[in-house]
């Protein structure tokens, strides 16, 4: 683990010594790259030099502690090598942390595709309460969420909704959310006071741009339509929804939030990229050609990554057994109650396959 560490160290500083050449700085894309590379290196590079400069300390702490006679300063003494060798354990774990192959995606902007599954008007409703929970706690990270596709349900809440959400380490948070949904409650609608289960389904895509994906726009077709649903003046009298088909792969986007034809069909377009980037990440990896389908499922009430009780105010994470009475919290944005222990999990499965 040290010889890693060391040449990451090492790197670290060519790339700041690179960052100083004039050449470099006048080429922005490579500038942009190498300070992309600096800001992750020195995340690791930090730590490793606390960790160095705290061993020395403590090997300097037991030499000192063999030649000195003196009864208060050695208890002095014994308690600073205590408190070290505390500490020591905890910085070390967390460098075999850092040295886990990051994912390429991590540092990606996200599409957030949240669909009403079974269960009718209340899986609508609780699709658009979802994506409201998942928009606050964006907001709560300095994140930017942009509305790109919305089907109203038939009793209000949303059948589909499309955004996406842009920021720092979007999808390092935020992947681990796709799936199915289930929420267990009792529908408004309900006379009797049962209790109800729906489904949603989050299927949470990495973005993609056009130099990472080639698209033969012969095997593209694109129409245009008049806007429904709620949205102002301009709905039904102008051809501004955009539907995009890419031929292939039977992908088809329907954007029609934005307020002109050409912003609609930019929007289209960049998650018809991000759905082809992602399927050829997938082919290479021989995994399912949609992964998309393979992280959603099919809606059915027996799929389900997390169960939201609403009569208990209890969330249950089926994949690491967390259970929570905190639903309100989290329904109000509080998601790292479940994101955080998500990662942390996975970090510690990625570590033990790594010391395997």
């Amino acid at each position: 683990m040290f010889s890693k560490l060391d040449e990451v160290e090492s790197r670290y500083e060519q790339v700041s010594i690179s960052l100083q050449r004039p050449d470099v700085a006048a080429d922005q894309k490579k500038y942009r790259a190498l300070m992309k590379e600096l800001s992750d290196l020195e995340k690791v590079v930090t730590v490793y030099r606390d960790f160095r400069s705290k061993q020395e300390s403590l090997q300097a702490s037991k030499d000192l502690f063999v030649s000195e006679n003196d009864p208060e300063m050695r208890e002095l003494i014994r308690e600073e090598i205590k408190e070290l060798e505390s500490v020591l354990p905890g910085i070390e774990e967390q460098l075999k942390i850092l040295l886990i192959p990051k994912d390429p995606n991590d540092d990606k902007n996200i599409i957030l595709e949240i669909r009403a599954g079974a269960g009718g008007d209340e899986a609508s409703l609780f699709a658009d309460e979802l994506f409201r929970g998942y928009a606050y706690y964006a907001t709560s990270q300095g994140w930017k969420v942009e509305m790109m596709s919305f089907s109203e349900g038939n009793v209000g809440g949303a059948k589909e909704i499309i955004a996406s959400v842009s920021g720092e380490s979007v999808y390092s948070k935020l992947k681990y959310e796709s799936g199915v949904h289930r929420v267990q409650r009792v529908p408004k609608t309900e006379a009797a006071g049962r209790i109800h289960t729906s489904t949603v389904t989050v299927a949470v895509i990495p973005e993609a741009d056009e130099n990472e994906v080639k698209i033969n726009m012969n095997e593209v077709r694109i129409d245009v339509m008049r806007s429904s649903g709620a949205g102002g003046q301009s709905v039904n009298r102008t051809e501004s929804a955009v539907r995009v088909v890419h031929l292939p792969s039977g992908i088809m986007v329907h954007c029609q939030e934005g307020k002109s034809q050409t912003a609609n069909k930019e929007r289209a377009f960049q998650i018809l990229y991000a759905k082809l980037k992602q399927a050829e990440e997938e082919r290479a990896r021989k995994e399912a050609s949609d992964q998309r389908l393979e992280q959603i499922g099919t809606g059915d009430r027996s799929e389900r990554i997390r169960t939201y009780n609403f009569p208990q105010t209890r969330i249950t994470d089926h994949r690491i057994g967390l259970t929570v009475h905190q639903l309100s919290a989290v329904m109000a944005g509080s998601f790292e109650i479940l994101i955080d222990p998500l990662v942390a999990h996975f970090q510690a499965e990625a570590l033990k396959k790594q010391t395997s």
